[in-house]
């Protein structure tokens, strides 16, 4: 099994050594640069990918920055930002290729829902989405902000729902799917609680490509930050999101869903 061609990466993060992290932050990352990803995406045979924000450097952007406009037409961008940013600044980040802002309520240093209430009306124009980083409790109300606010929410990593075994998270992601405003990453299964098999990843991911796979994202989570112990293997991972997609979906999830919400302009 291989990544169909164009495959696009939704999640990914890079890490500079002179670029000063904040404090308090929730862990302080090995340094993989943009050239690390580039070796890995080459490899895999990932022709796309979108660099998101990390935590570890709150509001300074710089980073990412830098790392797209190294790459402008591979690479597109998810930035952390305070709510009060002017609009020539955000014009300025559409240009360099920024497609989203992130909301993280899981890890120091970013911003939260509040921040909705000034950020959605400036950057609807641009086209922009919403990438929320919440638990399974936060579902719902992502679902019903991105409606009150009339903007699509991406929401990362299965917003981290328990696997093992697969409960009532499911249904609520299934319920915020079918209100057409929301994306799912299905990504970093390494990050929730399952067997050591990934027999709820496998359940879950094909409950929801079986009825929403128009609206489900692969990522890679690269470079796997948190994750102290032990490393997880890139290859085992993508053959176990190849396996746990239907083949008839691999398409949507692995390159074309991204499309529209990353490269429409």
């Amino acid at each position: 099994m291989k990544l169909p061609n164009g495959t696009a990466d939704s999640h990914f993060h890079v890490f500079n050594a002179d670029a000063p992290l904040v404090t308090p932050r929730s862990y302080t990352p090995r340094i993989m640069t943009l050239d690390d990803w580039r070796t890995y995406a080459d490899l895999a045979g990932i022709e796309r990918g979108v660099l998101v924000q990390p935590s570890v450097y709150g509001l300074d952007n710089r980073v990412l920055l830098t790392a797209l406009t190294g790459d402008a037409d591979r690479l597109r961008g998810v930035v952390v930002i305070p709510p009060d940013t002017s609009t020539t600044e955000l014009q300025r980040l559409d240009r360099l290729g920024v497609r989203a802002v992130r909301i993280n309520l899981r890890n120091k240093a970013g911003i939260g829902l509040d921040a909705l209430q000034d950020l959605a009306p400036r950057i609807r124009p641009l086209g922009w989405h919403v990438q929320f980083q919440v638990g399974p409790e936060a579902i719902a109300a992502v679902a019903e902000l991105a409606q009150k606010h009339d903007i699509n929410g991406v929401i990362d990593h299965l917003a981290f729902m328990p696997l093992d075994p697969v409960g009532p998270a499911l249904d609520d992601m299934l319920r915020a799917l079918d209100g057409g405003r929301i994306h799912v990453k299905i990504s970093a299964p390494y990050r929730m609680r399952d067997t050591a098999n990934s027999d709820g990843y496998r359940v879950a991911v094909a409950a929801l490509a079986a009825s929403h796979a128009h609206r489900l994202l692969w990522a890679s989570d690269w470079p796997h930050t948190e994750l102290f112990d032990s490393m997880v293997d890139d290859v085992s991972l993508l053959a176990l999101s190849l396996e746990a997609v239907p083949a008839s979906a691999h398409d949507l999830v692995f390159l074309r869903n991204a499309v529209p919400l990353y490269w429409s302009h």
